[in-house]
């Protein structure tokens, strides 16, 4: 049982939070008392065992929900399957997202709806959803961004792109939904290798290239979304870099 437990009584929805940074994010939340909502479209083991974890830690904590986030006219209904279990929405988490090259030249209309579908479209549509609960909670809203977003990704254009609209829209959805509800973004530079093989050699070139000379790791990110959630207040529209100083 959590002996700290600032979140105690809130809701917070992680979209793609079965695996990976969604998965670390909600076990830290769920670890400050949070009740989380893991979304997943395909990965429904993986969601499953999950929320079995956290309802082992709490009972009945933890809420398992698919959705198709490229399909907008489902996302009202994720919204409710909070509310409809938990009673509120006090947070939501848009993590989930799709990351693969895109060289220019071979680009595809469906590549493009897709990498913009998940990584701005959805969280636009999404928020726009959740937004009245939100308001009457007095909520946030986090946007899992990227270094990149900033920094072009050679051969990644579309999803460079992509997450720095995301970016834009952190701060557009700050001042239009302030004051009831803060809207932040954290931008992780290398904590997760992607799931795709990467050269050993190529690793060894993206840390050093890192001021503090090492890779992060998931638990990095969900402390900056703990920090962000029960520790900051007063900043909303800010996107909090977690690199181990990649991007300087």
């Amino acid at each position: 049982m959590e002996t700290h437990s600032p979140l105690a009584g809130r809701c917070v929805l992680v979209t793609g939070g079965a695996k990976r940074l969604g998965a670390a994010i909600g076990r830290r939340l769920h670890e400050a008392g949070a009740d989380v909502v893991v979304h997943f479209h395909r990965s429904r083991p993986a969601a499953d065992s999950l929320v079995a974890e956290l309802d082992a830690r709490r009972a009945g904590s933890a809420l398992a929900v698919p959705c198709d986030l490229h399909d907008v006219e489902q996302l009202p209904a994720l919204v409710a399957a909070a509310l409809g279990r938990f009673g509120r929405l006090d947070v939501l988490v848009n993590n989930a997202s799709t990351f693969y090259p895109t060289p220019l030249g071979s680009i595809t209309p469906a590549q493009f709806d897709d990498l913009v579908g998940t990584n701005l479209r959805a969280p636009l549509f999404l928020s726009q959803a959740a937004a009245p609960a939100l308001r009457e909670s007095q909520g946030l809203i986090i946007n899992m961004v990227d270094i990149h977003a900033q920094r072009p990704l050679r051969d990644h254009a579309v999803y460079s792109a992509a997450k720095a609209g995301l970016v834009s829209l952190t701060r557009s959805l700050a001042r239009e939904l302030g004051p009831g509800i803060r809207v932040n973004a954290i931008a992780p530079g290398p904590v997760l290798w992607p799931e795709r093989d990467l050269d050993a050699a190529l690793k060894a070139e993206i840390i050093d290239k890192t001021a503090l000379k090492r890779s992060g790791s998931p638990d990095d990110i969900a402390g900056a979304a703990l920090f962000l959630t029960t520790g900051a207040p007063y900043v909303t529209g800010q996107v909090i870099t977690v690199d181990g100083g990649r991007s300087l």
